[in-house]
């Protein structure tokens, strides 16, 4: 289903025409602006729970279910990913995406009056619905108003939001819960996201589809079933459950079943929420895969454990060690927004997802390198460098992906891409974390002598707090199991960055469309409303 450029030979001015016709609006800034403040509120609220949950669960008094504050936003927002895809394709997108936000903005408001963990958990999930939309919504909107070449330096600063937001989500939650309420975590997507709905409502024209609408409920269904199995299995195993639980055995094989009945019912759907010949593009198939691997890897294993190894190592405060992140959004937007000037003079983007590769294969290399002794501003030029990598990646890919397809499924594309880059950033994180504990275990119990292993206590309640009390040639065994733990496992990661080297290298390149036959699809056309049915 990919498009074919415009036929050589076209008349000059019917060319110059369509452009005409699908030219940006005039308040496309303002537009533009609503989007990303959008894409902000939702990728923000994946993280920024993480430095609040320990006085969120002490005034709620749920420290068993403290984990599904963030799984039940993540599993949500996974799910209804490829559902806001779908629906925009089949019925515009500007309605989905204000539904989008409404149930953001409810979700929030639960959150926000939450007074036990099940209504907080409650709110999460609703949350996470809108959310979903949010991030998936606003790119495919972007889709519908500017064509493919002149995209990309648009899709570049809305991929440094999600940077922007794993460092900032963390920070902010920790600042309202230090002074004010960590419930402000939750209230301050009010003000900003009713701005967005209403900006959004009032300066958003796209033109509404006149068609029946077959909503894919099994298909919807058998995936929420897939997702849910398999980021409890990855988030469970090794942590909360041993492997050999039967509770993750039988999740891990519930995914497996899920799975295949998924696509087994997307075969046979009248309308699937991810149609199975998207995997008939090799562009699809290779950017997908690269932004599981290398981005879902590199970048997610970096956030997830760089603040811990910042506090661990060197004794810094949760505060200082998401600070200490900050050169990562740097090292995002220095790339991504050149590189996205540049796409959008030459209409070529290979180059880019081949050199953010090789930048995170070096950076994994010399974070497998990194001791003790080494300065913390080592640690943050490192940092700086795998977002540099990112940068030239996360949204490239994804406007790879959007230039392979007609305007009737470039929102169906584009969540099915973020959808698998989600599950992969999951399960690789879950992989991640599993060695680490696993030799991490290891480690202490070969350094730590036998009388002095009640001081330490065992990995999974060893805490920063806790090592830097310890006496200090004990701390030092910790510190350096800790670091003979977590270091060696980026040099692990080597040859799976190499499998993606090799993608990057076999991803076609298409030159990103200015004039295509999207263009007619999305000129003005006469409103109608679409007919729900089923």
């Amino acid at each position: 289903m990919t498009h074919a450029p415009a036929p050589e030979g076209i008349d000059e001015a019917a060319a110059a025409a369509a452009d005409e016709s699908i030219a940006k609006p005039a308040n496309f800034g303002l537009i533009f602006a609503a989007l990303m403040l959008t894409m902000l509120l939702g990728a923000l609220d994946q993280t920024i729970v993480s430095t609040a949950l320990p006085t969120i669960v002490g005034e709620l008094n749920g420290i068993e279910h403290m984990a599904w504050i963030t799984t039940a936003y993540i599993l949500a927002a996974t799910v209804g990913m490829p559902v806001y895809g779908k629906l925009g394709d089949l019925m515009g997108r500007k309605n989905i995406f204000l539904t989008g936000i409404a149930l953001f903005l409810v979700g929030s408001v639960v959150c926000g009056l939450a007074e036990n963990m099940g209504t907080l958990i409650a709110g999460r999930a609703l949350q996470g619905l809108g959310g979903g939309g949010l991030m998936i919504t606003s790119q495919a909107i972007i889709a519908d108003l500017v064509p493919p070449r002149e995209r990309a330096k648009y899709m570049a600063p809305m991929g440094a939001v999600f940077g922007l937001s794993s460092v900032v989500g963390p920070l902010l939650g920790g600042w309202f819960t230090d002074e004010h309420s960590w419930r402000w975590a939750f209230w301050i997507n009010l003000p900003l996201g009713v701005l967005a709905f209403f900006v959004a409502a009032v300066a958003i024209k796209l033109p509404r589809k006149a068609v029946q609408v077959t909503l894919d409920y099994l298909g919807t269904v058998l995936m929420a079933a897939a997702v849910t199995c398999t980021v409890l299995f990855a988030s469970w195993g090794g942590t909360q459950y041993e492997w050999s639980d039967p509770l993750v055995i039988g999740l891990g094989a519930g995914a497996v079943v899920a799975w295949v009945l998924f696509f087994v019912a997307e075969k046979r759907a009248k309308e699937p929420v991810i149609p199975l010949h998207l995997f008939r593009s090799p562009i699809f198939n290779v950017a997908t895969l690269l932004g599981m691997i290398v981005i879902g890897l590199g970048m997610f294993a970096i956030v997830g454990y760089m603040p811990t190894y910042l506090q661990m190592v060197y004794g810094k405060s949760a505060t200082e060690s998401g600070l200490l992140l900050i050169p990562m959004v740097v090292g995002i937007m220095a790339t991504a927004l050149p590189s996205g000037a540049i796409m959008s003079k030459t209409g070529k983007y290979k180059i880019y997802p081949i050199a953010g590769t090789v930048i995170i294969m070096l950076v994994a290399y010399l974070m497998s390198t990194l001791d003790v002794s080494d300065p913390v501003w080592l640690v943050c030029v490192y940092v700086g460098l795998a977002g540099a990598g990112v940068g030239l990646m996360m949204q490239t890919l994804v406007l790879a992906v959007q230039n392979d397809f007609p305007a009737s499924e470039v929102g169906t594309a584009t969540s099915a891409n973020n959808f698998f880059r989600e599950i992969g950033a999951t399960l690789g994180t879950a992989v991640v974390g599993a060695v680490f504990a696993s030799r991490l275990t290891d480690q202490l119990a070969a350094s730590i002598p036998a009388e002095a292993a009640a001081k330490v206590g065992d990995s999974d309640s060893l805490t920063p707090a806790l090592v830097r009390a310890l006496p200090a040639d004990l701390r030092e065994t910790v510190v350096n199991s800790y670091q003979e733990a977590l270091v060696p496992i980026f040099l692990y990661l080597l040859p799976v960055f190499a499998v993606g080297l090799v993608l990057a290298f076999v991803l076609k390149e298409k030159p990103l469309a200015d004039t295509a036959d999207w263009h007619a699809e999305n000129a003005p056309a006469p409103e109608s409303t679409p007919t729900p049915v089923g």
